[in-house]
């Protein structure tokens, strides 16, 4: 299960990323409590979660060229220290008592530019500190698993700053967290030239010839189409959190946290079930199976107004919406050719994280209106529709995933 921690550089990076992402997600739970304690408005969390992660959505295929020719060790460093300044200067708005909407906006759109090349560059690069490509599922499962090692500490320990003190707290403690991933990167022997894939070649072309790479191949297509009708209506109900908290089961930010906590656990029980695979084979049909998991889990708690049985049935949620998104992401890493990696992996956090800002929106204002069980309910709904379609086409799609099954594990 822990395999690729063989890799010195791998444990360098696994370390620094998991105290990292901890302080992320306490900004990321500190930032919804603030927009509601500050608002009370379904619609301006969603506006908020649009702001941050748009950029992601308009950016992320046209930073996957520039990972593909750049350093990616260098450009992972930049990013890193960027996110740091910006959560420092949300601490300092905060504590200050100068926080307001408009400025969390503007800080938010800076941190999503950001997150258009971090997110890439720290999928691509991962691939290349495993030099035995046998191992690459469990990388990519023990990814998984410390972000969701963190998912499930953040949101608990958020809640406690948040009910002791202020949201300001929260982000100080995350931009100090990010100290420990840039001393991770700093210390790597790492030699890594860009990827040759013609220097030649425009960047517009370099987008083309992947975008014509990833739609001509119907399982990578299939892969990227499921996973971005499910960020755009199930994903979402991170937005809503805060709302059925404090309005459906009538709690605070200690509430807000045990639900986003249960939700991380479950996430990492499903990251562990992957990392503890021998062999990327037979991950096709998990895809469909735990999106319907996902799915079904957020039409149950949407109707919940018991806090024990709401913190079940995230677990559920979560440990589904996991591994339906690691499945993908590493049976994509395990299809796409090198010199197509950073292109191909943008766009599969395009549909990931970009289609999200849209899915707030779309949460915020259906929620106003209709509330949010009906809203969470819909999403469910239709995270489970998607995953009957690309149950339907597996079978045309396994002749294309055979052959990566046999290169990776034969």
């Amino acid at each position: 299960m822990l395999r690729a921690l063989k890799y010195p550089n791998y444990r360098l990076f696994f370390g620094g990323q998991i105290v990292s992402l901890t302080g992320t997600w306490i900004t990321t739970t500190a930032t919804s409590w603030l927009v509601y304690r500050l608002t009370g408005s379904a619609l301006l969390l969603g506006v908020v979660g649009f702001a941050s992660q748009f950029p992601a959505f308009l950016l992320t295929p046209f930073a996957g060229i520039f990972v593909d020719r750049w350093n990616r060790h260098r450009l992972l460093v930049a990013t890193q220290t960027l996110s740091m300044i910006t959560s420092f200067v949300l601490a300092v708005l905060t504590l200050t008592h100068t926080i307001t909407i408009p400025l969390l906006l503007i800080v938010s759109v800076a941190q999503g530019l950001v997150n258009a090349f971090d997110m890439p560059t720290r999928q691509a690069f991962v691939v290349t500190l495993i030099e035995d490509k046998n191992d690459l599922g469990n990388a990519i499962a023990l990814n998984s698993s410390m972000f969701n090692a963190a998912r499930l500490l953040g949101p608990t320990v958020a809640g406690a700053i948040i009910a002791a003190s202020s949201e300001g707290w929260c982000y100080l403690i995350d931009g100090v967290s990010f100290l420990a991933v840039i001393a991770a990167l700093l210390a790597m022997r790492v030699q890594l030239a860009p990827v040759k894939t013609g220097t030649a070649v425009s960047p517009i072309e370099q987008f083309k010839e992947g975008w014509d790479y990833a739609y001509n191949h119907r399982a990578i297509r299939s892969i990227i189409t499921l996973i971005a009708l499910v960020c755009l209506l199930g994903f979402p109900y991170v937005v809503l959190m805060p709302i059925f908290a404090a309005t459906v089961l009538h709690g605070g930010p200690h509430t807000l946290g045990f639900l986003m906590t249960a939700s991380g656990c479950g996430a990492l029980l499903g990251a562990l079930y992957l990392a503890g695979r021998r062999s990327t084979a037979g991950l096709g049909p998990l895809i469909p199976g735990a999106g319907a998991l996902f799915g079904l889990g957020l039409m149950a708690f949407a109707f919940s107004h018991v806090l024990w049985l709401s913190i079940v049935l995230m677990v559920i949620t979560g440990f589904g919406s996991m591994v339906q998104v690691a499945s993908s992401n590493t049976l994509l890493q395990t299809i796409v050719e090198d010199g197509k990696r950073g292109r191909v992996m943008s766009f599969f956090l395009m549909a990931y994280f970009g289609t999200m800002p849209f899915g707030s929106l779309i949460a915020g204002s259906v929620s106003d209106r209709y509330g949010a069980p009906i809203t969470l309910a819909f999403g469910g709904a239709c995270c489970v529709a998607g995953a009957i379609w690309f149950a339907t086409t597996l079978s045309s799609i396994e002749h294309q995933i055979a052959p990566a099954y046999a290169r990776v594990d034969g």
